[in-house]
C-alpha cells in the first residue's frame, strides 16, 4: 500500500458554524468546513474518494464515502494543493468529524491520506 507514507499528503481543515440555514429548535446545526490538501511529496496524487466519519453529541454516527470530493478528483503535483468547501448537518450543536481520502500516486502506489478530527460547535458552547 506504499510503505505507510502517505506520501506527504497534509490535510488541514478549518470549520464554521452557519448560523442562517441552522434551526437549534429543529435539533438543526449546519456547518461548512474548507479543506486544504497540500501535496508535499515527489509524485502527483489523484484524489479518487473520500470517507468521512461524522459523530455529534449524542455518540450517533454517520460514515460517508464517495467518489472525489464536490464533484472533482483534483490531480495534485508536488508543492501545490487543492481547497474546496462543504459541509454537513447535526442534531447536535456540537461533533466531530475525521476520515481519509483514497489516493493513486503516479508511481502506481495507492495510499490513504488522513484527514485529522475536528471539532464542529456552536460559538460559545465549548469552552
Amino acid at each position: 500500500m506504499g510503505g505507510q507514507t502517505k506520501n506527504d499528503i497534509d490535510v488541514n481543515v478549518k470549520a464554521v458554524y452557519i448560523e442562517e440555514q441552522s434551526d437549534p429548535e429543529a435539533e438543526r446545526y449546519v456547518f461548512a468546513y474548507t479543506v486544504t490538501i497540500q501535496n508535499n511529496g515527489t509524485n502527483t496524487a489523484k484524489l479518487l474518494s473520500r470517507h468521512w466519519i461524522i459523530t455529534d453529541a449524542d455518540n450517533n454516527t454517520q460514515e460517508v464515502r464517495g467518489d472525489g470530493v464536490v464533484g472533482e478528483q483534483p490531480q495534485i503535483k508536488p508543492g501545490e494543493g487543492f481547497e474546496y468547501t462543504s459541509g454537513t448537518v447535526l442534531d447536535t450543536p456540537v461533533g466531530s468529524m475525521h476520515g481519509s481520502y483514497q489516493m493513486h500516486s503516479e508511481n502506481g502506489d495507492h495510499f490513504d491520506a488522513e484527514i485529522p478530527m475536528f471539532t464542529l460547535s456552536v460559538p460559545m458552547i465549548l469552552n
